[in-house]
């Protein structure tokens, strides 16, 4: 089974063993309805345990989720640094969406075949995704995940293939 991160355990917030989140997801209101199976990760152990949502609310960065079964600030804090992961499925995909997980690691290359680097992260602007991509030999670079940029996204075989333009380098 695979798995999809949508946050990190960051603290308690309040009395009632709500957890604060940081988001690492863009659908956190989808992924915490209430009554859907989560999973929190040890981070240690790597041992996953399912856990029920109780509620949930957003602001800013964090995501604040009630799970079943964790009522007061001590249960929650006790699970700081864990990760809470839900089930991967290819059919929460809209045509031309991509997990995230999926795009990190994939080589960005241009229609000549030419190598510039693995994406090492996605990372969210107001403006537009952008992929940060480690270069061999340099400085990161960064490439909006737009259709004047990016051409083709092969999952399968993790490439992308990008229009590199002067001074994106």
């Amino acid at each position: 089974m695979e798995y999809l991160s949508v946050g990190i355990i960051k603290d308690s917030f309040g009395l009632d063993g709500t957890l604060k989140v940081y988001c690492t997801t863009s659908q956190s209101s989808k992924r915490y309805m209430t009554g859907n199976k989560v999973f929190l990760n040890n981070p240690q152990t790597n041992e996953k345990n399912e856990q029920i949502v109780q509620s949930f609310r957003h602001s800013g960065l964090f995501d604040f989720v009630k799970l079943e079964g964790i009522n007061n600030p001590e249960d929650a804090k006790t699970l700081k640094g864990y990760e809470i992961l839900v089930i991967k499925d290819r059919n929460d995909l809209e045509k031309g969406s991509y997990f995230y997980s999926d795009i990190v690691g994939c080589i960005i290359i241009d229609k000549n075949k030419k190598e510039y680097g693995k994406v090492t992260q996605v990372e969210e602007y107001p403006a537009q995704l952008t992929l940060r991509v480690k270069r061999k030999n340099g400085k990161d670079f960064f490439i909006p995940f737009v259709q004047a940029f990016i051409k083709d996204v092969d999952i399968e075989n993790k490439q992308i293939t990008a229009e590199i333009i002067e001074g994106l380098l």
